[in-house]
């Protein structure tokens, strides 16, 4: 998974959630930092995944506002912490690569990917996925909820589930028919609701007639009580979708909900390594 920036140009636009460096003079602290302070800040960052303003910061380390301005005005610049759109701070790409091994990349994106799903569950008012169909099978990457977004309950095994689910469906949806047929083969389209299609003749039509820039939708086919929706997020041979779920009793904000989802699909390209 690689990020995606046009190669020429040689100062690409920030991924979303991560503010440019400052462009004014950097705040001269009145010493230079100490490795203890520097951890602390670090530290501090590292251990919420929501971000964390300057006061709380603060809070944490004990370093007075001055020189905690400092230390975030070059730990901004060398990658270590990113400022969110809020203003708070997160680790950055460096700093998670520090964390050692041949993954410390891999987290770094995965980290990326859930602050670009919390940002688009707040944008939308809703419990937000990302999933992928890899190596033939239906998964969901990662997403975003909360106490007042909700999730519906997975399956025992998500890839069971892709022929009811708004993200499944759309995911099956960019492939051709003959990958079509070979899923529904290996994976039953069972029973989850009394509305879940389980006729594959009929699913495979209805995947046929849909039209590529309508969002899919499962009203109730996968959880009574749940509605959702999915949009298509594709780059070469990925095969993504970004999908909104909401109670059912929310269904008039459905449509506008993916129709953002939508909006902000090609943004998600952009910063995302898919």
């Amino acid at each position: 998974m690689t990020l995606l920036h046009s190669p020429g140009d040689s100062s690409p636009e920030p991924p979303p959630g991560r503010c440019p460096a400052p462009e004014r003079r950097a705040p001269a602290p009145a010493r230079p930092p100490s490795a203890r302070h520097v951890l602390r800040v670090l530290e501090a960052v590292a251990g919420d995944h929501d971000g964390v303003d300057e006061e709380a910061l603060a809070a944490r380390t004990g370093l007075p506002p001055a020189r905690l301005a400092g230390l975030l005005w070059t730990l901004l610049r060398e990658g270590y912490v990113e400022r969110l759109d809020d203003g708070s701070y997160a680790a950055g790409e460096a700093l998670v690569l520090l964390g050692g091994g041949g993954g410390g990349r891999e987290r770094a994106l995965r980290e990326r990917l859930w602050r670009t799903l919390a940002r688009l569950r707040d944008s939308v008012g809703a419990a937000v996925y990302f999933g992928r169909y890899t190596d033939g099978e239906v998964e969901i990457v990662g997403y975003a909820g909360g106490p007042r977004h909700p999730a519906p309950p997975e399956p025992l095994d998500i890839r069971s589930a892709g022929h009811a689910t708004a993200v499944g469906k759309c995911l099956l949806g960019q492939l051709d028919h003959d990958a079509r047929r070979d899923h529904l083969s290996r994976h039953r389209a069972v029973r989850l609701t009394p509305r879940t299609i389980t006729d594959e003749r009929v699913l495979l039509s209805v995947l046929d007639r849909q039209p590529p820039t309508v969002p899919v939708l499962d009203l109730q086919e996968y959880a009574v009580g749940t509605v959702c929706a999915a949009v298509p997020v594709t780059a070469g041979s990925t095969v993504g979708s970004l999908g909104v779920c909401l109670p059912a009793d929310e269904t008039h904000r459905l449509r506008r909900a993916a129709e953002a989802l939508n909006e902000q699909a090609a943004r998600m390209l952009l910063s995302l390594a898919l």
